[in-house]
C-alpha cells in the first residue's frame, strides 16, 4: 500500500509545498520537475509517470478525468478561497486516508 504523493500545479502557493514537506508529506511542484507552463495533458502524464496526485485549481483536470484521461489521482480545490492553512489540513487528511492505489483514477473535491 503506497503513500499518496503531491505534485503541486501551478497555482498552488509555496506555502503549502513548505509545510507539506515539514510535516513529512512527499511533495513536488511543477518547477521542481521542469514543467512550469507546460500544458495540462502534460502534467497529467508526468504526476501519473511520477505517481503522484494533481492537487490543482484548474478545473480542466476535472474535464480531463471525465473525458477518461488516466491519471495518478487530482485534488480539485473548487475555490481559491480556501485559505493555505485549510489546503493543508485537507491534504494531509487525505494522505493519511486514502492510498495511491484508492487515488488512481480518483478525483477528490474539496
Amino acid at each position: 500500500m503506497a503513500e499518496v504523493r503531491y505534485y503541486l500545479d501551478e497555482n498552488i502557493a509555496k506555502s503549502v509545498l513548505k509545510v507539506l514537506r515539514r510535516k513529512g508529506i512527499d511533495t513536488v511542484s511543477v518547477n521542481d520537475v521542469g514543467m512550469r507552463t507546460k500544458s495540462d495533458i502534460e502534467h497529467i502524464q508526468k504526476a501519473l509517470e511520477l505517481e503522484r496526485v494533481i492537487v490543482t485549481f484548474d478545473k480542466d483536470f476535472v474535464i480531463l478525468d471525465s473525458d477518461g484521461v488516466t491519471h495518478a489521482g487530482i485534488a480539485y480545490f473548487n475555490s481559491q478561497k480556501n485559505s493555505i492553512g485549510d489546503m493543508i489540513n485537507y491534504l494531509e487528511l487525505l494522505h493519511d486516508v486514502m492510498d495511491a492505489e484508492e487515488m488512481f483514477n480518483h478525483v477528490e473535491y474539496f
